[in-house]
């Protein structure tokens, strides 16, 4: 039987935000406020939190969330997220959810199942959204997207693209990182190496597009919040304690 699987990736080690999984907000673990979003997902079979740190599972286990302790060797989300579909071979389709999306919309994760599993041509599906600010065009930590008149990806990047030449024409994207995938399309990924595009960009989206696999866009109006910096968790915490 064919099932869908929402797995969210979470490491201890991150360069610029030390243990942020567990990092508390209002009393709860990051890493619980984004499981809590992926359980009302009523297309999803199953949530799993993917982790390669004890402390991380520990707490995963007590407030309830399915937990597979994964190796240290991973290198991206990705690759975590492959070796605990490897235990699951009833998976067709799995989203792989940023943990540190906290504020996640859950009809966004709707509309990326929805995409990947009613487009044939599709290997991946993920999420773009307009850009309303002009910092945002300069700033390299949001990825814009250019597609094509199918919605299907054309390229990534943390520069501003497309280039203006002529003013005013050009519609800007940003990328909004939850991905989608077919489990052979993930799987294929996976075992690709890395071309140098995605290693100049740091961007693994650019490994499938390279070597041809069709990424599917939907365009919605969310505008992301991921904790990457302590300004971005100081911002959430404002967030959360409004809410």
């Amino acid at each position: 039987m064919s099932k869908t699987a929402i797995i969210i990736p979470a490491r201890y080690n991150s360069k610029r935000l030390q243990g942020k999984p567990l990092i508390k907000v209002c009393d709860k673990p990051i890493i619980q406020w984004v499981w809590e979003r992926a359980i009302k997902v009523i297309s999803a079979d199953m949530v799993i939190i993917a982790t390669d740190n004890q402390e991380i599972y520990d707490t995963a286990k007590n407030f309830g969330a399915d937990v597979e302790m994964t190796s240290e060797k991973h290198k991206c989300g990705s690759d975590r997220i492959v070796e605990v579909v490897q235990k699951y071979p009833e998976l067709s389709y799995i989203i792989n959810l940023q943990g540190d999306e906290p504020m996640i919309d859950v009809s966004c994760i709707e509309e990326v199942i929805k995409h990947i599993k009613n487009d044939a041509d599709a290997d991946i599906a993920t999420l773009i959204t307009p850009i309303k600010k002009d910092e945002d065009l300069e700033d390299p930590n949001m990825v814009k997207c250019v597609t094509d008149v199918n919605g299907y990806a054309l390229y990534f990047s943390r520069s501003k693209i497309p280039y203006e030449r002529n003013f005013d024409i050009a519609k800007f994207y940003k990328h909004i990182g939850i991905y989608a995938y077919k489990r052979d399309a993930l799987l294929k990924m996976a075992g690709l190496p890395q071309p140098d595009i995605e290693s100049a960009e740091s961007l693994e989206q650019l490994r499938a597009l390279y070597f041809g696999m069709k990424i599917k866009t939907a365009v919605v109006d969310y505008n992301s919040i991921g904790i990457d910096t302590i300004e971005d968790l100081n911002a959430f915490k404002k967030l959360a304690e409004k809410n």
